[in-house]
């Protein structure tokens, strides 16, 4: 509730929004070096992030459903608490700078700049995680198990259609930026995680579709497929290509209607606020 009074410590609603958007304005200034830079690393984390979630959903067929999406979800969040925490330029919270500029907070040419920057470099670190994953031999663990858990979850996702993968990825979007913008009100690291992880945990154990995680997920279930058995589909480059188009798209609108919600909330009053350095890079 926007009237309730905050714990210590804890910015006030409209507070916090001037705190994410100040951020974002900061962003959207980097260097460019820095940009592709954090972005690769971003790509990397959110890949560390889908590995582990990879090898907590190995051998989870005797486990109840729930119980083993739940786990893949809260193993998961490691990867966007190495962005907030360590500090690095991921596509998918970054898309609420899309809702600054039309605000005028930040200039559009140069948020659609770094939207794009941040997008290429953080498929270029998952493309290098996933290779390097891959030569390490990680997918044949408990005799290829944990490649098989790999390819079956990227199954699951190739296999819907475009529109229920635009949906799930507003939905899968709007908890992930619910999650960098709890993270943006505390100021430990034990705040910070503990404002991502639910959220997170939520989007992963729904099976929803957030771009840059898939960016390691498909390609890595692509290169340590076996030949598939007789009606399983193999993953190939288009099947990637179109989970990641509807996929994207979706996280651009998931990422600004949380960002426009509160624009809309408590209007568009100039911060106040200055971020931290080093505040979580997103």
């Amino acid at each position: 509730m926007s009237g309730a009074r905050p714990a210590p410590g804890v910015p006030a609603p409209p507070e916090l929004k001037d705190k994410v958007f100040d951020a974002l304005a900061q962003k959207s200034e980097l260097p460019l070096r820095a940009m592709i830079v954090l972005g690769l690393l971003a790509g990397a984390y959110i890949g560390f992030g889908g590995l582990f979630a990879i090898i907590a959903l190995t051998g989870a067929e005797s486990l109840p459903y729930g119980f083993a999406q739940i786990i893949a979800g809260l193993v998961f969040a490691t990867g966007l608490g190495l962005v907030i925490i360590a500090g690095a330029e991921l596509f998918t919270g970054n898309t609420m700078m899309i809702a600054g500029a039309m605000a005028g907070r930040i200039a559009m040419p140069r948020a659609f700049r770094a939207l794009a920057i941040v997008y290429l470099a953080n498929l270029a670190g998952s493309l290098m995680l996933a290779a390097l994953a891959y030569a390490a031999g990680l997918h044949e663990a408990r005799g290829g198990a944990v490649g098989r858990a790999a390819v079956d979850l990227a199954r699951g996702k190739t296999e819907a259609g475009f529109l229920a993968t635009l949906a799930s990825g507003v939905l899968a979007n709007m908890l992930v930026c619910l999650a960098v913008w709890c993270a943006y009100a505390g100021e430990t690291v034990t705040e910070k995680l503990a404002g991502l992880v639910l959220p997170v945990a939520a989007f992963v154990a729904a099976g929803l579709e957030h771009s840059v995680a898939n960016m390691f997920l498909l390609p890595y279930a692509w290169l340590v497929q076996a030949v598939p058995s007789p009606g399983e589909p193999a993953i190939t480059t288009a099947a990637i290509v179109g989970n990641l188009l509807p996929a994207t798209l979706g996280n651009i609108v998931g990422g600004a209607v949380i960002a426009a919600s509160y624009l809309a909330a408590f209007g568009e009053r100039a911060a106040t606020s200055e971020s931290a350095p080093g505040q979580g890079q997103t």
